[in-house]
């Protein structure tokens, strides 16, 4: 009899949140419905179910305030070769490409890339191999992926790169900024005008 008399004390118990609850969802409802004068566009707003995508903190509208002087230039194996090909030196370029001071670093998987291509990279290796360039080590073998996941991890970096499928890809990152070579100089796409970047 006890236990009978303890189980409808919790039900009752249970009803009684249950419907508190209730009380208070339907207050909360009634509040929000308040902030419409047309009650079409508060059920409308009750049904639309809000997604917003995790933006990284750095960006602001369509810029990356983390960019700025000095700038950090990420370079890719096509991006060393050309340059070298086109004579120009990568850190004097980047400089007068930005007007400011430029570090550039170099992905160990770009290093092991130029390493496997053999004796027709040699002078892109020995470039990559400058004292100046800072090294970041990576876990990953393919070159274009590890600079797409570490752009996108900490957007701080203008990438180099003059392969076609690697801009691509960065494009559909945000507030990553593109140097390439044109013209036997290099220019860049997506920084703000701001910087005073030489545009196409």
């Amino acid at each position: 009899m006890a236990k009978k008399q303890m189980f409808a004390i919790r039900k009752a118990i249970l009803n009684k949140n249950k419907e508190e609850k209730k009380k208070k969802d339907a207050e909360a409802t009634t509040n929000k419905r308040k902030r419409f004068e047309d009650p079409a566009a508060a059920e409308f707003d009750e049904k639309v179910v809000k997604r917003v995508k995790q933006v990284n903190s750095d960006m602001y509208m369509a810029h990356n305030t983390a960019l700025g002087p000095p700038y950090r230039l990420l370079v890719d194996t096509n991006f060393i070769n050309f340059s070298m090909q086109n004579k120009i030196d990568i850190i004097n370029g980047a400089m007068d490409c930005l007007y400011a001071k430029v570090s550039v670093y170099v992905c160990s998987c770009v290093m092991a890339e130029l390493e496997k291509l053999g004796d027709k990279f040699k002078v892109a290796l020995r470039t990559a191999k400058d004292p100046r360039f800072i090294k970041l080590h990576c876990g990953t073998t393919y070159a274009d992926d590890c600079i797409v996941n570490t752009v996108s991890q900490s957007p701080i970096y203008i990438v180099g790169t003059a392969d076609k499928d690697l801009k691509r890809r960065l494009r559909k990152v945000p507030g990553v900024p593109i140097m390439y070579i044109s013209k036997h100089k290099y220019t860049i796409e997506r920084l703000p005008d701001a910087y005073g970047a030489p545009q196409e």
